[in-house]
Parts: structure tokens; sequence; C-alpha cells
């Protein structure tokens, strides 16, 4: 719908595609096409220029989103991943340019959706979590929690990821893309 929107003049974020070719070549082989790196790397230079930003710089990164887009909704279709490339450093980066709050809600969010969408750990585990920083910080609103509460929700979150995963949350954005 992105990419219809575009072609109809419609302003709309830079983006790019990965054909589901792809997808069909990673269930054949059991592994990512080994021509693809290359070309997201292409076409993710091409977004950083539109938008004068880097993809994974400490002060002012770009962050980006990644959509499923079959073009009728399907039973176990990927959900979005937003604000991939949020790390250790660059949530800092967004913080100078926003504020600590909304930099710190912006990673935990992303930590969950990671952790459930590519990392397959179930949601309810993340927000068990969240439930309890409420509890302790006797809020009942996501929106209520400090910025000091969603630092130690990050943490929380990332231990989960190591102790499901069996390794850290990834905090390089090409990786996590």
């Amino acid at each position: 719908n992105l990419a219809e929107m575009t072609l109809l003049g419609v302003p709309v974020p830079p983006g790019f595609t990965i054909s589901t070719d792809v997808c069909r070549r990673f269930n054949k082989n059991d592994r990512i096409p080994p021509d693809l790196k290359p070309d997201v790397e292409k076409a993710l230079a091409k977004v950083e220029r539109v938008m004068g930003r880097r993809f994974g710089d400490p002060a002012q990164p770009l962050l980006v989103s990644v959509r499923s887009g079959a073009r009728v909704s399907m039973p176990g279709m990927m959900d979005t991943v937003l604000n991939l490339g949020l790390n250790d450093q660059t949530v800092q980066g967004l913080a100078s340019s926003a504020d600590d709050r909304f930099a710190y809600d912006s990673y935990r969010r992303f930590i969950q959706m990671y952790g459930d969408v590519v990392l397959d750990i179930p949601k309810h585990r993340f927000e068990e979590r969240l439930t309890e920083a409420k509890r302790r910080a006797g809020v009942k609103l996501d929106m209520e929690l400090s910025e000091a509460a969603l630092r130690k929700l990050c943490a929380s979150y990332k231990a989960l990821i190591k102790k499901e995963s069996k390794r850290p949350f990834p905090q390089e954005p090409m990786q996590q893309l």
C-alpha cells in the first residue's frame, strides 16, 4: 500500500520493498539469499540520502519500520516492527532530538516488538514485566511511567531476551535488520 501511495504522489516516508521471491528462496534454502544484503544496503543508503540521516548514527539515527506487505492479509503474517535501529547508543540521539522519556518509551516498544516478532518470545512475557513496572511505579497507564522506569524496563526486556533466546539483544542496527 505504501508503494501504491508513492506512485500516486502521496507523501510517504521513503522505503524499499523486498519481494516475496526472497521469502521463497529463504524457505527453499533455509538461509537468507547471499545477494540480499548488498541490495538492502544499497536501498538503505538511498533512504539515508533522502532523509539526511544514517542508520545506526548515534547522534541522529535513522530508524526504520519493517512491515509485511502482502496484497491480502494471511494468518501467520509478520507483524510490523517499528523503530528498528534503536540501541543503547542511538536511543541517546533520539533523546537529544525529542526527550528522554519519549526515547526510552520508543526503545522499550522496539525491544518488545523485536522479541515478539523476530525472536518469537510470547508477547505476554513482556506484558508481565510492563504490568509489574506500572505496579511498582504506582501508575495505571504506560504513558505514566517515568523515564527512569522505562530505562529499567528496557533493561528487563533485554534480560528476558537473553534468557529466552540464549543471546543478547542485538545492538548492531544491521544485525537487527
